[in-house]
């Protein structure tokens, strides 16, 4: 006897996203990135999703293995490669490309004795200032891995901070290219730049490989929508009404009282809240879809309920359908009201909801 809240997720969907990905970025090869539990979508629905892609990419040692285990036998890479020397041999063993982002990665890799090649991707840091190397320094880091003999082929890599817009003043895409160009110049190794913002947005920077990754899911890294790309929502939560209440003007909806009434109101009670992985900072206004019918988030979510205006939602009733997110409903206009984005909706999707493929 379930919990009438669901989350769907259509394979179908992120095939097609995989297909555009590939449209947009021309002769490169493609890194399909899983990290995540593959964005919340699972990394089994992930490797029959992106089983055209070239490679998967990820964060996770652990679920790299795991990769394995289910059967991908195509590239995988470690976004944050490494984090302790012991963990090399394994990465050997399981044939995994890593990224390489600090000093204390190579020193690992120079004092190791391996017991085969390995490959890696040496990191910039072009003015994200999280991982990688200054394009000062980023020459000598590369001098050192070629001079490691089991290090055979390394790619060149960098992360944009705003591929989704540009012009950031912060720090401008442009400004981050050029870094990354003057760090690399006089080396031919193949290059990895795009993320989904590039991918989509920024054709002149396609290189060797692109990375993308929200965009796969159906959702977007910027202010511009997925529909616009041709993007389909992968995830799909959906639940029913469980409970509605008819109150008058002056009557208060959920903890805090946060929502007044101003007139007579219908209210319905959605089996779905923070637990679940629904922001509990939804304001009172967030979209939801009752029947197919567009309303709104009334009062404060809770643990493992939220409220929606049932007013103009003729005919609405215990059991009528209800929509989070997903198809019909675009996540990234869900998590706008929210003051979030796309990716953290999907990423918090709770174990006990659950989960079936379409």
């Amino acid at each position: 006897m379930p919990r009438p809240l669901v989350a769907t997720i259509d394979i179908s969907a992120l095939q097609h996203n995989l297909r555009i990905a590939k449209s947009h970025a021309l002769d490169a090869k493609i890194w399909a990135v899983v990290k995540a539990n593959a964005y919340g979508h699972g990394l089994e629905r992930g490797i029959r999703g992106f089983a055209e892609a070239d490679g998967l990419a990820l964060i996770e040692p652990e679920n790299a293995l795991r990769l394995r285990e289910l059967g991908w036998q195509k590239p995988i890479l470690l976004l944050e490669g490494i984090f302790d020397a012991a963990d090399l041999e394994t990465v050997v063993r399981a044939r995994l490309d890593f990224a390489i982002h600090c000093v204390e990665q190579i020193v690992w890799l120079e004092q190791a004795r391996l017991s085969g090649p390995l490959d890696v991707h040496l990191k910039m840091n072009s003015g994200m200032n999280r991982l990688g190397f200054k394009p000062e320094a980023y020459r000598s880091a590369y001098q050192r891995l070629r001079a490691i003999p089991a290090v055979q082929k390394i790619t060149l890599m960098t992360h944009f901070a705003n591929a989704d817009e540009p012009l950031n003043p912060g720090l401008p895409l442009q400004q981050q290219v050029q870094r990354f160009e003057q760090g690399i110049s006089g080396l031919s190794e193949e290059r990895s730049v795009a993320n989904s913002a590039a991918d989509l947005m920024h054709p002149e920077l396609k290189s060797d490989w692109v990375r993308p990754g929200i965009m796969l899911y159906g959702a977007t890294p910027g202010g511009a929508s997925a529909e616009q790309f041709g993007l389909k929502p992968a995830m799909t939560l959906t639940s029913k009404i469980i409970g509605i209440q008819r109150i008058g003007a002056g009557e208060a909806i959920g903890y805090g009282s946060r929502f007044v009434a101003a007139a007579p109101m219908v209210i319905g009670a959605v089996a779905c809240g923070y637990a679940d992985g629904y922001p509990r900072h939804a304001p009172n206004g967030t979209p939801v879809l009752v029947d197919g019918v567009r309303t709104v988030t009334v009062g404060r979510v809770s643990m493992d309920m939220l409220s929606v205006d049932l007013t103009s939602v003729p005919g609405a009733a215990v059991g009528s359908a209800v929509t989070l997110w997903g198809k019909g409903l675009p996540i990234d206009e869900v998590a706008h009201a929210a003051g979030t984005i796309g990716y953290e909706l999907m990423c918090a999707l709770a174990a006990r909801v659950k989960v079936v493929d379409l």
